[in-house]
C-alpha cells in the first residue's frame, strides 16, 4: 500500500492530488488533542486545497463496544462543534450520520462476502478496540467494523483517507475489499491511499497513546483550567534532567512532542531549553503551550454551541448528499453482480 504522507506544515495537497477524501470519528465523546494533530488537521487541509471531503460521523460503530449508546445526540452535535471550530466548512465538506445512510449500510453485506472470518480475527486494530473495550463478551459487530469501515469509504469512492498509524489495518481491509470486488464483478471501487500525517503518535497523560476509553486525553474543547489539572496529573519520572527520549522516557517525551505541536519547534530543543528545572517546568511550558494553541479553537467552538439549530440543519443537509452518492453506488454494485432485476 502507498503511504501518501504530509507534514502538519505543508499547504500543499499530495501528487497525485486526491479527487476525494472520506474520513470520520465515532461519537463516543469530544475529540482531542490526539485527534487534531493525528487527522483532523490534515482534513482541513484538504479541504482548503480544494479536495472533496467527506466526514462520517460513525455512531451504528458505537455499538461495536457499548451496550448502550449513552447520549449518543449529545456526542453528535460534540462532533460536529469540534468539526467546525477545527475549520471544517460545511459548504465544502458533507458531514453526515452513519444512521441515516441506509445504502451506504446496505454495502456491508456484499463485502463480508469478500473477506474471512480469519481475516477479521486477526485485525490488530480490532483486537486493540476488543482489549480496552468495556464489555465482558464480545459482539459479532466487532468483527464486522472493518467491513463496515470499507462501506464508509468506498460508498463515495473516496481516493484518500486522512488516518493515524494505528488505523492502516483497517484501510487495508478497505483496499482488500475494493480490490477483489473489482475482480470478481469487474471494477466499480477505487483502492484508497493513506494520508499520513507526519506528526508521531500523541501520547496521553499516562504515557501511552491518548484515547478516550483510557482516560488519558485532553480534550480539544477542554478549558484552561481543565487542560492545566490534566497535564499536572501527567506520568513523568524521577529524572530532573528533562531530555527527549520516546522509547525510555515516553511520559515525558509524550510532553515534549505535546508542546513541539503547539509551538511549531523540535522536541528536542524545548527539552534543552528546560535542562535541568524538571517536571514542574515541563509541565508549566506544556499548559502554556497548549491553551494558548487552542484558545481561537475553542472560543469558536464555544460560540456555536449556542446555536443548535444551525448544527442540526448542517447534518440535514450533509445526510441528504450522502444518500444521493450512496444510493447511485449502490445501483452500480446491483448491476455489477446481477442484481439489477429491471424494478
Amino acid at each position: 500500500m502507498t503511504l501518501v504522507t504530509s507534514a502538519a506544515a505543508d499547504t500543499a495537497v499530495p501528487t497525485p492530488t486526491p479527487r476525494r477524501m472520506l474520513t470520520g470519528d465515532r461519537p463516543t465523546g469530544r475529540l482531542h488533542l490526539g485527534h487534531y494533530f493525528g487527522t483532523l488537521h490534515n482534513r482541513v487541509r484538504l479541504q482548503d486545497a480544494g479536495v472533496e471531503t467527506f466526514l462520517i460521523i460513525a455512531d451504528y460503530q458505537v455499538l461495536t463496544d457499548r451496550d448502550v449508546a449513552e447520549h449518543l445526540a449529545e456526542h453528535v452535535e460534540d462532533l460536529v462543534l469540534d468539526y467546525l471550530a477545527a475549520g471544517i466548512d460545511p459548504a465544502r465538506t458533507t458531514v453526515f450520520t452513519h444512521s441515516a445512510v441506509p445504502a451506504l449500510n446496505q454495502l456491508l453485506l456484499p463485502f463480508l462476502s469478500l473477506v474471512s472470518v480469519a481475516e477479521l480475527q486477526r485485525n490488530p486494530t480490532v483486537k486493540d478496540e476488543i482489549a480496552h473495550s468495556r464489555q465482558s463478551t464480545v459482539s459479532g459487530l466487532m468483527f464486522t467494523y472493518p467491513a463496515h469501515q470499507a462501506a464508509d469509504i468506498l460508498f463515495c469512492k473516496a481516493d484518500v483517507v486522512p488516518v493515524g498509524q494505528d488505523q492502516l489495518p483497517h484501510l487495508e481491509v478497505t483496499r482488500t475489499i475494493a480490490r477483489r470486488f473489482n475482480d470478481r464483478y469487474g471494477r466499480v471501487f477505487p483502492e484508497p491511499e493513506a494520508l499520513l500525517s507526519a506528526a508521531p503518535l500523541v501520547l496521553g497523560t499516562d504515557g501511552t497513546k491518548m484515547s478516550k476509553s483510557r482516560g488519558n486525553a485532553i480534550a480539544l474543547s477542554a478549558t484552561a483550567d481543565e487542560t492545566a489539572k490534566l497535564i499536572r496529573r501527567a506520568t513523568t519520572d524521577a529524572d530532573r534532567t528533562i531530555t527527549y527520549d520516546p522509547d525510555r522516557r515516553p511520559g515525558v517525551s509524550g510532553l515534549l512532542l505535546l508542546a513541539a505541536h503547539c509551538l511549531g519547534r523540535a522536541p528536542e530543543d524545548i527539552a534543552a531549553e528546560i535542562g535541568d528545572a524538571g517536571a514542574a517546568r515541563l509541565k508549566a511550558l506544556v499548559t502554556e503551550a497548549v491553551n494558548e494553541h487552542f484558545a481561537p479553537l475553542r472560543a469558536r467552538r464555544a460560540e456555536l454551541a449556542r446555536d443548535r439549530a444551525y448544527l442540526h440543519g448542517i447534518l440535514r443537509e450533509g445526510n441528504a448528499r450522502a444518500n444521493e452518492i450512496a444510493d447511485r453506488t449502490l445501483r452500480e454494485v446491483r448491476t455489477a453482480m446481477g442484481m439489477d432485476y429491471g424494478v
